[in-house]
């Protein structure tokens, strides 16, 4: 439970109210690493809707500390991506336990299986499907360098062959059974690796699930824990990526749309042609990055750092996830 009083004061000071009210604070399902609870807040008796975002028990490596993502939502928010607008950073862990950041609520449904099929959200789907690969191509408008994001490094070698290294070295350090698929994915990817390009902000976890819905549209891109730099091209073969359809599989744009409306929203915002084999590519490293994070999550319910069924069961996808880089760089690739 939040401390209500304490961070009442510490709302009140950073509202520059006399006084403030927690009224309700209530933590969102869902939420694998981090938590988020929805407070409402009586400043000088005005009701206010906010999101307190926090860290959960335990975390990832590669997921940003509040701090961080608080930085990197300030800077989206700057360039005109649509993001909840971050309000205040506390870093005084004696107000709730933790860091945590404030953010003002918006409206909408992030639940990606209720996304994907409950049509009443987000409008006309190929609309939507545009409006998202806008969104993506607003965030990669984003380059180094970004002083308030001096925390984020630089590609050692390429965005590939980086994200290759960080998920062999991932693997070798889980006491598991061996995963010669995954292996062979990485090999894969590491043997048709691309040239690096310009380098842009990416998200890291661009899916449905991570952006928020109402009637009318897009009103949040949320969970910014993984975004660093690296090739735009990466965020878009992992929003169309077969794992993050959940269960439309003909809707190769993240199971809401079809792929040349979201291809034509990125295009369109970005002014440059998208390399369509490029985004294969891309595709094999989201299935392999997924299934190497599926089994650290897993880690950490088995580690006893975070008892949790839902992390537990998380590894039960690897296989789905295995067969889908098999089918990706099975014959006709362009695998040597």
């Amino acid at each position: 439970m939040i401390g209500e009083s304490a961070l009442a004061r510490f709302l009140a000071t950073a509202a520059g109210a006399r006084h403030a009210i927690v009224q309700r604070a209530d933590q969102l399902s869902g939420g694998a690493i981090q938590q988020n609870w929805l407070l409402d807040v009586l400043f000088d008796g005005q009701p206010t809707e906010l999101v307190l975002r926090t860290d959960g028990r335990s975390t990832l490596a590669q997921s940003h500390s509040r701090v961080h993502e608080f930085a990197l939502l300030k800077v989206a928010h700057a360039a005109g991506v649509t993001v909840a607008e971050p309000l205040w950073l506390c870093e005084d862990t004696t107000v709730i336990g933790t860091a945590f950041f404030i953010a003002r609520r918006a409206p909408g449904i992030a639940t990606a299986q209720r996304v994907v099929r409950d049509r009443t959200l987000g409008g006309d789907r190929s609309t939507l499907a545009w409006r998202l690969g806008a969104e993506l191509a607003r965030i990669h408008a984003i380059r180094p360098p970004q002083p308030a994001l001096s925390f984020l490094a630089l590609p050692r070698q390429t965005p590939a062959l980086d994200l290759i290294a960080a998920n062999r070295a991932a693997l070798d350090e889980l006491d598991d059974t061996p995963r010669p698929v995954l292996e062979w994915g990485l090999r894969w990817l590491e043997r048709n690796a691309p040239a690096g390009g310009e380098v842009a902000l990416c998200h890291r976890d661009f899916r449905t699930g991570n952006y928020l819905l109402d009637e009318h549209g897009i009103s949040a891109i949320l969970d910014w824990e993984f975004a660093g730099w690296g090739d735009g091209t990466e965020d878009l073969g992992w929003f169309c990526a077969t794992c993050w359809r959940f269960g439309a599989a003909a809707l190769e744009a993240g199971g809401i749309g079809e792929r040349d409306s979201f291809y034509a929203g990125y295009e369109g915002q970005s002014g440059t042609r998208i390399d369509r084999d490029l985004v294969r590519y891309w595709e094999v490293a989201a299935h392999v990055r997924w299934g190497v994070i599926a089994l650290l999550q897993a880690n950490r319910h088995r580690s006893g750092a975070e008892p949790s069924l839902e992390l537990a069961l998380t590894s039960h996808i690897v296989p789905e996830l295995e067969f889908e880089i098999l089918e990706l760089t099975g014959e006709g690739t362009r695998c040597a």
